[in-house]
């Protein structure tokens, strides 16, 4: 019977010892993780947002998308130099932010792209003829607008003259463009050939490989006019958009600099001087209000 009593109180302690060895891991344990959960909370913490104009002033340079076949708004000249009226305004934004127009450096855009380039980084600014839409202005930010523009029709002497006479025709487009979203929009029945390159478009309206192009009016009465067997028929479809420069969504301090910056070059007369230079051989000086943004 002695023996057995031992026997229990030695087994009591040793489960009693075990018992409170065993807590005191478990609180260690508890301990480790909770302060390696704080240390990865820690990690993932996000960073702040940069400051996209601060960023351009320490580059030194300020990267603008352009188109490189839309005359006479974007386009490469012959000794392969950037030219036209969004070129002229983008050479002299570069001017008035880091004091010297040649500190841009232009980046080629096709129309699809443009809102890409934009959220990867390769550009600061779009300055690619960007219609301002309500679809757009939920992907990126547009500044203040500098010129007015619609829709228009150019087809082989003119003959495409209303929507009606497009049905059973091949109407081309540029992919990405208000043409393109207005037509599968409000005229699905009407059948679209897309390419991605103005180039391309046009020449496939020479070619024959549609019956009408569609596109800014300000384009296609531009184009028209350096090919006499086409005509505008079309010359405003659907309501007038405007063009503005567009930045990254969020970049708040950027898109308020381009802001002033707009109204500056618009009330110091320089938008002015531009489409004098540049649009008004296209368009007539009788033109100039009801294109620009004064």
């Amino acid at each position: 019977m002695r023996k057995l009593l031992s026997f229990l109180m030695i087994s009591c302690l040793g489960i009693l010892f075990f018992a409170c060895g065993g807590n005191e891991g478990n609180r260690s344990n508890s301990q480790d993780k909770a302060a390696d959960s704080q240390q990865e909370v820690t990690k993932e913490a996000p960073k702040e947002a940069t400051n996209a104009l601060e960023e351009i002033k320490k580059r030194g340079e300020i990267k603008i998308g352009v188109f490189s076949d839309k005359p006479p708004f974007g386009f490469v000249d012959k000794n392969g130099q950037n030219d036209g009226f969004d070129v002229a305004l983008s050479r002299q934004i570069a001017k008035d932010l880091l004091g010297d127009e040649s500190k841009v450096k232009f980046e080629l855009v096709e129309a699809a792209s443009r809102v890409e380039f934009l959220k990867s980084g390769k550009v600061d600014v779009i300055m690619a003829n960007f219609t301002k839409t309500p679809q757009r202005e939920e992907v990126v930010d547009f500044a203040t607008p500098y010129m007015k523009v619609a829709l228009g029709v150019v087809s082989p002497n003119g003959q495409i003259q209303s929507i009606e006479d497009l049905k059973g025709k091949k109407l081309i487009v540029n992919k990405g463009t208000t043409a393109d979203f207005y037509f599968t929009q409000n005229h699905a029945d009407i059948e679209l050939v897309k390419y991605d390159q103005n180039t391309e478009a046009f020449l496939a309206l020479k070619d024959g490989r549609g019956d009408a192009l569609a596109h800014d009016n300000l384009l296609v009465f531009a184009w028209a006019k350096e090919n006499p067997d086409f005509a505008v028929g079309i010359s405003k479809l659907g309501e007038e958009d405007v063009i503005a420069p567009a930045v990254k969504k969020g970049e708040k301090e950027l898109l308020e600099w381009l802001n002033a910056e707009i109204q500056t070059l618009n009330s110091e007369g320089f938008t002015k001087e531009v489409y004098e230079q540049i649009l008004a051989p296209i368009y007539g000086e009788e033109q100039l209000s009801s294109i620009l943004i004064q």
